[in-house]
């Protein structure tokens, strides 16, 4: 019962190893460590950078970050690093190029292209509405006749009859 109690307390605690060993670096290259390490998603937590992830596998992410910028890694060659073990998935950020940025455009041409029906559908509506009538309409001069009053008199012929 107390070996239980005891375990049940140390998995409470929310035990997670400690670092492996690197000592943090001077403090310009510690701070380009923690900006690197909340670029980059932990891999066994959703949605949270290794920087702010208190699971194992993030503190070890982090180690390596903080190896791979003592050995004087640009940031490229870092996201280039984790890239290449752990897909384009691994950015918290993702690139706008390539395949993301139909993802990226996807949203602004379906805006556009709702945009352009609208506009058309506006001008074809307003071809069909009927048009005001003219001063001389107005003061009495009967409007010339078109094929829809002739068709409109062949039906009330044909009514009458």
């Amino acid at each position: 019962m107390t070996l239980a109690l005891l375990v049940s307390l140390m998995l409470g605690q929310g035990y997670a190893p400690q670092r492996q060993g690197l000592d943090p670096l001077e403090a310009e290259k510690e701070a380009r460590v923690m900006r690197l390490g909340k670029q980059l998603r932990c891999a066994v937590c959703q949605g949270v950078s290794i920087a702010d992830s208190p699971a194992s596998m993030a503190r070890a992410q982090l180690d390596k970050v903080r190896e791979l910028v003592s050995e004087n890694k640009s940031d490229e060659e870092i996201y280039a690093y984790f890239i290449e073990r752990y897909g384009e998935w691994v950015l918290l950020q993702p690139t706008t190029g390539g395949l993301n940025s139909v993802l990226w455009l996807g949203p602004l041409a379906l805006l556009g292209i709702g945009l352009i029906v609208i506009v058309m559908q506006s001008k074809k509506s307003a071809v069909m509405l009927p048009m005001p009538q003219t001063a001389a309409a107005a003061e009495g001069a009967s409007p010339a006749p078109t094929s829809d009053d002739a068709l409109l008199a062949q039906v009330r012929a044909d009514q009458e009859k």
